[in-house]
């Protein structure tokens, strides 16, 4: 019986397993998505895939969390540091850029396909998503009220970025292509110059 091979040894087979998943989750959508999918991708039988895994959901459950936890980590080393508004706003859109660059699939499923999370997990899944959109927008007001930012609709502004970041699908589609640096400094200049009262 084939074995699943992981070539990074830092890598259990169960994250190659979530790797293949992401993949495949965003080329057919969770819904379409089949074990037997996943087993082919990931070069092994179906019924040996339940020897990592107990089922599809806990796959999207972990895909989903790993994702949401890494933003939260992150926006609590952020709001730590002794540094402006402006520039704790331009480390999180660059955490997120890099983030949409350099773990698309995960970033994307967890994005588009957590709707399919079952309760109680897709409830707190919504109370985190919600929460981290708060304390972005927070750190916003912050920055308004220190005459660093423009006076705007901080949950607004959150939203739009965040959607502008979710645009980098389209960059990974394209043959032609600017380079990572170059686009996430593309973006940071209109994201945050657009912020900057000057």
């Amino acid at each position: 019986m084939a074995r699943i091979k992981t070539d990074d040894k830092n890598l259990s087979r169960k994250d190659v397993i979530v790797t293949k998943a992401a993949s495949l989750f965003r080329e057919k959508g969770f819904k379409a998505a089949s074990m037997r999918d996943l087993a082919e991708a990931v070069g092994v039988e179906a019924a040996s895939l339940y020897n990592h895994i107990k089922s599809k959901t806990e796959l999207l459950h972990d895909l989903c969390f790993n994702v949401a936890n890494r933003f939260m980590h992150k926006i609590d080393e952020i709001e730590a540091e002794p540094i402006s508004a402006i520039e704790k706003i331009e480390k999180l859109l660059r955490f997120h850029i890099t983030e949409m660059i350099e773990h698309y699939e995960e970033v994307y499923v967890s994005d588009r396909e957590w709707k399919h999370l079952e309760d109680p997990y897709l409830s707190n899944f919504q109370n985190q998503r919600r929460l981290y959109r708060k304390r972005f927008a927070a750190i916003i007001e912050a920055g308004i009220r220190q005459k660093e930012v423009k006076e705007i609709d901080a949950p607004t502004a959150v939203l739009i970025m965040l959607h502008a970041i979710t645009g980098i699908e389209s960059w990974h589609r394209s043959t032609q292509k600017i380079s990572a640096e170059a686009l996430e400094d593309n973006m940071i200049t209109i994201l945050v110059g657009g912020l900057t009262n000057r």
